[in-house]
């Protein structure tokens, strides 16, 4: 995307977690301070982008259990990114058409695009709110969000690789304790997440170094502390594990080894 494409209230000189995700799967719509702190950020984790996609199909793969064989039928997708093939609407309405869908992010450019081809079935619903996770109790309150989904029933809240850029300063765990706190009972929480579990002392050090020169907040986590979010909720087996190994669709021989992905993930049920 070049500079003279900008949408307003875009700074292009400035990278976004959601542009830069779309660079790392191929896509185009970013800038030029996106792909630079892409690849900074792949001096210091350098299988980044395979990480990015077996992170999407992660989420594919998630949406089809939800909306099939656990029979949610509304999604809160917070950190949504650019659209791409397989969006979470897509998988969810090919299965149940009647499936409601809310996308959350905080750049102009995802919303612009979301709303001209983030297109419903007819029988369901999407919806495409400007709000910032950091603030939730907004980003709860927003009137597109309650006219799209009905929070007295089971909903499927998505934090899809998006945790990972609340610090800790943020306080990511009060965070996702409101988000947890409003979801009925039958509610699944999906959250996927990298990790340093893979990484040596020095190779964290450095990881952390790249990230900081990268310009975007970033906050990896030990398995141990991204267990602490799911705490007194129902795990879905296999329980916490690598993005890898959540219920995969191809056989051990044909995926990427988990350190190389390093992004945990896990699935919970709101009892």
């Amino acid at each position: 995307m070049d500079s003279d494409q900008v949408p307003r209230g875009i700074d292009p000189s400035k990278a976004h977690p959601a542009r830069r995700y779309n660079y790392w799967l191929g896509g185009k719509d970013n800038f030029a301070a996106d792909r630079e702190s892409a690849e900074t950020v792949a001096t210091g984790f350098p299988t980044v982008r395979l990480s990015a996609v077996e992170n999407r199909k992660f989420m594919r793969r998630v949406v089809t259990y939800l909306a099939g064989e656990a029979g949610i039928g509304q999604f809160l997708d917070i950190g949504t990114g650019l659209p791409s093939a397989g969006n979470v609407h897509e998988v969810a309405q090919e299965i149940a058409p009647r499936s409601r869908i809310v996308y959350v992010d905080n750049d102009p450019i995802v919303l612009a695009h979301a709303r001209a081809l983030l297109t419903s079935a007819p029988a369901g619903a999407t919806a495409y709110i400007d709000a910032d996770l950091r603030d939730p109790d907004a980003l709860l309150a927003h009137p597109e969000l309650r006219k799209t989904l009905d929070l007295g029933e089971p909903v499927a809240l998505m934090l899809i690789a998006i945790m990972h850029f609340i610090v800790d300063e943020d306080d990511p765990y009060r965070i996702f304790a409101t988000l947890r706190d409003v979801l009925p009972p039958g509610s699944h929480i999906v959250m996927s997440h990298a990790t340093d579990d893979f990484l040596e002392p020095e190779e964290l050090a450095e990881a952390n170094e790249a990230n900081k020169r990268s310009g975007v907040p970033f906050r990896l986590r030990s398995t141990e502390e991204f267990t602490r979010f799911f705490s007194g909720l129902e795990l879905l087996p296999p329980g916490i594990t690598s993005v890898v190994d959540w219920r995969p669709d191809e056989p051990a021989d044909l995926r990427p080894a988990i350190d190389d992905v390093s992004m945990l993930c896990a699935v919970a049920r709101v009892p």
